[in-house]
Parts: structure tokens; C-alpha cells; sequence
């Protein structure tokens, strides 16, 4: 199985906001996101992508961020929904609920919210009907 840290150095960041830059609005994208300045708006991935957000530890995000795999490690003023996992480095500081299936969380990240396990969804076929099964993932 993967770490957070195994997928995340294989990323290749598309898209770039760098310290100088403040940005107010709702962001879609889809790729690797990597936000070093100011974000006020909501960040999310497009549908069925595998994209990646990073926010570092000189960025920081005032919205919600809707991504499949998400890497904090500055501060994040908003809920987090991470569809496949979440690392929560030791500079991170979460204001707001996370929604995760995987979660790496590092001594020195803090969360103010709750953290909520998200099942996955696997269809399963009997018969001629389809039926969806909840499963939890253990790690």
C-alpha cells in the first residue's frame, strides 16, 4: 500500500500559486495544485480526476478544498473533503471538519473540527440487480 508520502512525490504540479499571489474566487481544477500564497474561495478537482492539492507551509486557504488526495501543511479555514486521503503535515492547521478515507496526520498538526471517516463505495452484482456495499477501510 501507498504512503501519502509515496504518492505525493510522484505528483507533477501543473498549476502553481505562488507567495506573491492572492487569489479570491472559487478555483476547478484538475492535475496537481500547488498553492504557496493566498486562496479565498473554495478549491475543487474535477469529477472522476486524480488530482492533487498541496498547500504549504507558507500558503494558506480560506474555503472549502474538495480534492481525491490533498497534502496540508499551512493553515486551511474551511471543511476539507478528501476523496481517497489526506496528509496533515506538522505545520498544518485545520479550521473546519475533514472528511477523509485515508489520513496521514503528523505530531504538529492540529485540527479544530472533527474528523469523520468516509467509507468507500463498492458495487457489488447479484443476480441481475446491482447493489452497493458500504466498506470500511482499515489501515
Amino acid at each position: 500500500m501507498f504512503s501519502a508520502k509515496d504518492k505525493s512525490s510522484n505528483v507533477q504540479y501543473d498549476t502553481l500559486i505562488s507567495s506573491k499571489t492572492e487569489i479570491t474566487g472559487d478555483i476547478h481544477f484538475s492535475g496537481g495544485l500547488h498553492v504557496d500564497g493566498v486562496i479565498k474561495g473554495n478549491l475543487m478537482a474535477d469529477a472522476g480526476s486524480s488530482a492533487v492539492v498541496r498547500v504549504s507551509n507558507k500558503g494558506r486557504v480560506e474555503g472549502q478544498i474538495h480534492a481525491p488526495n490533498i497534502i496540508i501543511n499551512g493553515p486551511v479555514i474551511g471543511d476539507i473533503h478528501a476523496g481517497e486521503y489526506i496528509e496533515l503535515a506538522k505545520d498544518a492547521q485545520v479550521t473546519g471538519d475533514v472528511y477523509y478515507q485515508m489520513m496521514e496526520m503528523v505530531l504538529g498538526a492540529s485540527v479544530n473540527g472533527q474528523l469523520k471517516h468516509q467509507a468507500t463505495e463498492a458495487p457489488v452484482k447479484k443476480g441481475k440487480a446491482a447493489q452497493t456495499v458500504l466498506l470500511d477501510k482499515v489501515d
